[in-house]
């Protein structure tokens, strides 16, 4: 049976966490909150944890940013959000306490596990998605996303307004 994905949680963990080590209005966290979500999306209907639960998942898109955007700093600047939403996925998970996935292939090509989320069961899963939602409702209000020009600028650019720096 396939495991679906857990949405709020690692959602909600990228924003704030992205937020709380860069302080950076101008990155992009739509994209981050995509590499959050990306390792569930694929991995789920695979069967659960799989390559995209890996760090050398999150280090080969890292790397393909990297040598994507030689000499192009605004764009490296862009799609490194990517990667860093999936090394968020890997923290929010604890993907550190499997490690014959997390350090694969160093300990064998054979990836298996349900997704984390769903490991712990429903209470815990339940607690996650709360507090995903309200890291969510903690970001919306922090960045003033109920404002319409500041929601429409997020929506279009995935930057936050720069006063928020300061």
């Amino acid at each position: 049976m396939a495991d679906g994905p857990v949405i709020l949680w690692p959602a909600g963990v990228a924003v704030a966490l992205v937020w709380l080590v860069f302080r950076d209005p101008a990155f992009d966290y739509r994209l981050a909150v995509a590499g959050a979500l990306l390792p569930d999306l694929v991995d789920g209907p695979l069967g659960g944890a799989r390559v995209l639960h890996t760090v050398a998942a999150a280090v080969v898109v890292l790397t393909g940013v990297m040598l994507l955007t030689r000499s192009r700093r605004r764009a490296r600047r862009h799609w490194l959000a990517v990667p860093i939403g999936m090394f968020v996925h890997l923290i929010a998970d604890a993907m550190w306490a499997r490690t014959e996935t997390f350090w694969w292939p160093a300990f064998g090509w054979d990836l298996q596990g349900r997704l984390p989320a769903l490991d712990h069961g429903l209470a815990v899963l339940l607690i996650e998605e709360a507090a995903g939602a309200a890291l969510l409702a903690w970001s919306w209000r922090r960045f003033r996303l109920s404002d319409p020009a500041v929601r429409s600028t997020f929506f279009r650019t995935g930057h936050l307004p720069r006063d928020l720096v300061g």
